[in-house]
């Protein structure tokens, strides 16, 4: 559905901030560097705890973290072989939950029938995914697409991202281009425009014109010369529940988000650039090239957009029946997607919180 990108009054739906997530789909969880071989690592995904482990053949699974015997965790155990063992008992578990080895039972006595909960997981683009909604449903559900991961002609720089804040709040701030002007002392973007706007039940798309000038947009090769403005488009794909955007030209991003609690979120991004340097003297120093490009150039930018996210979320917290105007139809219609797949899945909040009848919506008239 095309939407009118004409920035008027929009009715601001506060019970957003009590949304669920739809818990059908992929979630990324950890980077695959911090899971080696041996390692357990626990990890939430919308307060369900998990322990993820890396056996000895370097494949990666998901376990919960609770131990079908007395509930201990299982992350505090250890990994032998392709099993998970229980720090308390020495229970083992196989990488499909059942119980297969008990040291202090005989060999000739049989097991008891317990299981631990599986879920499925992927080791993919430097990230171990889970899914974390009916395990059935996850060969039909794809991960997604990053084409440009093993593509020499772009550098990728990985960028984590940690929000004390529900993920709406996160989201909108992905959505919404107009705030660049709380990062004006860093020579990001200004004068941005909402050219084009799609909706459907899953699916939101923007395309926003944005002026650049500095240091910045010399360096991303967007012009020759600082002092001068340039102009470009840069395009927002909100495809439930990650993001995928294009700077005309320049850049291309993947932010792949995790909803830890109703009130924590985590980001796991992949940007990619075209460096305007020899191909063969960026491949030497790419790695270098990354980390440098990720905490002098982005994280700055990254920094600033916690501050205000975590701001708006205690302002929330503090008076969750406060009334909000909102003029930026994306985020309208990313409210809506969110709604609905949260409503769709009938997955609610893992903490208490007002329940989505009891938070109001304002509607604002149209200037």
């Amino acid at each position: 559905m095309e939407l009118a990108p004409t920035l008027t009054g929009h009715t601001v739906q506060n019970r957003v901030r009590a949304a669920g997530i739809n818990p059908h789909h992929w979630y990324p969880v950890a980077w695959s560097s911090q899971l080696r071989r041996g390692k357990v690592l626990p990890v939430q995904v919308w307060g369900q705890a998990i322990a993820l482990f890396r056996d000895d053949q370097g494949q990666v699974h998901a376990l919960e973290d609770a131990c079908p015997h007395k509930g201990v965790a299982l992350h505090k155990g250890e990994v032998q072989g392709q099993n998970l063992t229980c720090p308390y008992h020495g229970w083992q578990f196989a990488p499909d939950g059942r119980c297969v080895a008990i040291p202090y039972f005989p060999p000739e006595q049989k097991l008891p029938c317990v299981q631990a909960r599986r879920y499925p997981v992927q080791d993919q683009y430097g990230m171990v995914w889970v899914f974390p909604g009916d395990g059935e449903q996850a060969p039909t559900v794809p991960l997604p697409s990053v084409p440009e991961y093993d593509d020499p002609q772009w550098l990728r720089v990985a960028i984590p991202g940690q929000f004390n804040a529900h993920f709406s709040i996160c989201n909108e701030n992905t959505m919404d281009v107009f705030h660049g002007f709380l990062h004006r002392n860093l020579q990001g973007w200004f004068n941005p425009k909402l050219l084009q706007l799609r909706q459907s039940d899953t699916l939101v798309e923007a395309d926003y014109q944005v002026s650049y000038q500095g240091w910045l947009s010399q360096f991303l090769g967007m012009g020759r010369r600082g002092d001068r403005i340039t102009t470009r488009t840069i395009s927002i794909q909100y495809r439930y529940p990650h993001y995928a955007n294009s700077l005309e030209g320049v850049s291309k991003m993947y932010l792949m988000r995790l909803p830890v609690s109703p009130t924590e979120t985590r980001s796991f991004t992949l940007l990619f650039l075209k460096i305007r340097l020899p191909q063969t003297l960026t491949k030497m120093i790419r790695p270098l090239l990354s980390r440098v490009i990720w905490r002098f150039l982005f994280k700055p930018f990254l920094d600033q957009d916690v501050e205000m996210v975590e701001s708006e979320q205690q302002t929330y917290h503090n008076n969750p029946q406060r009334h909000y105007i909102e003029v930026n139809p994306a985020i309208i219609a990313l409210q809506r997607v969110m709604l609905n797949q949260a409503h769709g899945a009938g997955f609610h909040p893992a903490l208490p919180y007002p329940s989505l009848d009891a938070t109001p919506s304002v509607a604002i008239p149209s200037r």
